[in-house]
């Protein structure tokens, strides 16, 4: 039965979603509840959504106007979901910056996603200061911290007149070349709220809104998913985010306790660190109030998310996706019974195919499609031409170069993207099935494997490994390695060699960057 005035509050939230006040309606309807928690500061729904207006003014009183670019450079706290939202209601075009690049790098972004202003954190003032040099396009900075609170308190906090929705776009790690901005300006419907990788794969819908949810963010908040997953996602639903400043394992399962966390996001490294941490550490907290844990980003090995399961019960939920778009998810329930399953995707939705585009039958391994939406396709901003190169066959789909097989019962399974695959005597290895099984030996903590020059072969295996605490490094442990591998693998696919590393590169996701360890073995000592 649907209770008394639940469809003029569905309505109601709809048409505020379409101008991004979907924030102002929870305001009003629980001000004094938690929204954002983290160590430079708290919000209540009342008290960001007041500040959100102030800022919409700000940026106003600056000549900002709808369709005009952001650069936002902050850690995670209550400042950016401030600058996100009043950037949703003023019809501007967000781009939260990696701050864990260089100056150059940054500098590089705020030029290229065409900043009228640069909003930074005061923690990271050095690093604003030396983007705006790089950038060279004289954009004005509005510092968090004194600038920052100076600004809103010139202005009126009630809800602005006129809210306009607006929209993000997000560099992609650039594996190759410049960094892409990713444009997704909002749909013109009233079903924005749900619009986003939250929406599509039915995240959101586990939220009942109802009070007692709280969201760990785990990752940080300028990456597609912990924007979407993290941040849209729970807001949009009135419930509250608390917010880490880095991933620390020990750390979440802390918060968990603490805050009686519900929902959270993860990649699979975290899920990895959490299984390695010791049974007294583990068993030092309570998260029996999880509820829901969804994870993507990268494939989980079927060991890594069984022993999951295990531990926190059928709470687990996956889906395929990227910041250009989505296509499949997965519960517990599902997973087990199609283990390293990412899903079943909608009938059309996925395509697996050949370099062209040509559909593959059933079972055979080929580069996976996701097709494109009718409206409010992606675009790289100012380049047209990369666009329409990233739609194909017939401009209706788009591959990341992740490489797979849909099953005969039309399960979706990710083996490996191309620019990973290595090519040894012809044969084809997807690091990422020898990565799952060397996760398996008790000392490993992570692991990189990668293809390395051979004269003879082209290629052949390596494996680059990061031990956990208190296990030393030697050649018989590189060696039983190995014989781990070849007790559970075709021999062709076992690393020829392996390497020790103290921390293998990695990107601030959490997901390796195998690029990078691919141009320190193939590059002249």
């Amino acid at each position: 039965m649907t209770p008394v005035g639940e469809d003029t509050d569905r309505e109601e939230r709809g048409r505020l979603a379409a101008v991004g006040m979907t924030l102002s309606w929870w305001a009003r309807r629980q001000p004094d509840e938690t929204a954002t928690v983290s160590s430079a500061g708290n919000r209540t729904f009342a008290e960001l959504n007041a500040r959100a207006n102030q800022l919409a003014r700000a940026l106003r009183r600056r000549g900002l106007r709808a369709g005009d670019g952001v650069a936002l450079l902050c850690t995670n706290r209550a400042e950016f979901v401030e600058v996100y939202a009043a950037s949703q209601r003023t019809g501007l075009r967000l781009t939260p910056i990696n701050w864990h690049l260089t100056a150059d790098e940054a500098g590089y972004i705020v030029r290229d996603c065409q900043a009228k202003v640069l909003i930074g954190d005061d923690r990271l003032a050095e690093l604003v200061a030396g983007a705006v040099g790089a950038a060279g396009t004289g954009a004005p900075v509005l510092l968090i911290g004194t600038p920052y609170e100076d600004a809103l308190a010139a202005e009126d906090a009630s809800d602005i007149d006129g809210p306009l929705l607006g929209g993000t776009m997000l560099y992609t790690s650039g594996t190759t070349g410049r960094p892409k901005g990713v444009e997704r300006m909002p749909l013109p419907t009233t079903a924005t709220a749900n619009s986003t990788t939250a929406g599509r794969t039915n995240v959101a819908a586990r939220y009942t809104g109802g009070g007692g949810e709280l969201h760990l963010c785990t990752g940080p908040l300028y990456h597609a998913a912990p924007l979407a997953f993290s941040l849209n996602g729970p807001l949009t639903y009135g419930v509250g985010v608390v917010l880490m400043d880095r991933w620390d394992a020990e750390e979440a399962l802390r918060l968990i306790d603490e805050h009686r966390i519900t929902h959270t996001h993860m990649v699979p490294t975290m899920f990895h660190r959490l299984l390695s941490l010791p049974a007294e550490t583990r068993a030092k907290y309570d998260v029996s109030s999880l509820r829901y844990i969804v994870h993507g980003a990268a494939p989980c090995p079927v060991d890594t998310k069984r022993q999951l399961i295990e531990w926190l019960g059928p709470i687990v939920y996956e889906y395929y996706a990227a910041t250009e778009g989505s296509g499949a998810s997965v519960d517990s329930q599902a997973w087990l019974t199609k283990p390293g399953t990412v899903g079943k995707p909608l009938d059309g939705q996925v395509l697996v195919g050949d370099e062209e585009g040509n559909p593959l039958p059933a079972g055979e391994v080929g580069v996976v499609y996701m097709k494109a939406p009718e409206v409010g396709r992606f675009r790289y901003f100012n380049d047209d031409a990369q666009t329409a190169s990233a739609y194909r066959p017939q401009g209706d789909y788009f591959t990341l170069g992740d490489v797979g097989y849909l099953d005969e019962d039309g399960f979706l399974f990710l083996t490996d993207r191309t620019a990973n695959l290595i090519i040894s005597g012809g044969v084809n290895v997807y690091p990422a099935e020898v990565d799952a099984v060397l996760l398996q030996h008790p000392a490993v903590g992570d692991v990189a494997t990668i293809g390395v020059p051979n004269a003879e072969w082209g290629e052949e295996v390596k494996a680059v490994v990061e031990l956990l605490a208190g296990i030393e490094p030697s050649d018989g442990l590189a060696a039983d390695l190995i014989e781990h591998c070849r007790a559970r693998l075709a021999h062709y696919k076992c690393p020829r060699s392996v390497d020790f590393v103290d921390a293998l590169p990695r990107q601030d996701n959490g997901k390796i960057y195998k690029r990078l360890l691919r141009e320190r073995y193939r590059s002249p000592s």
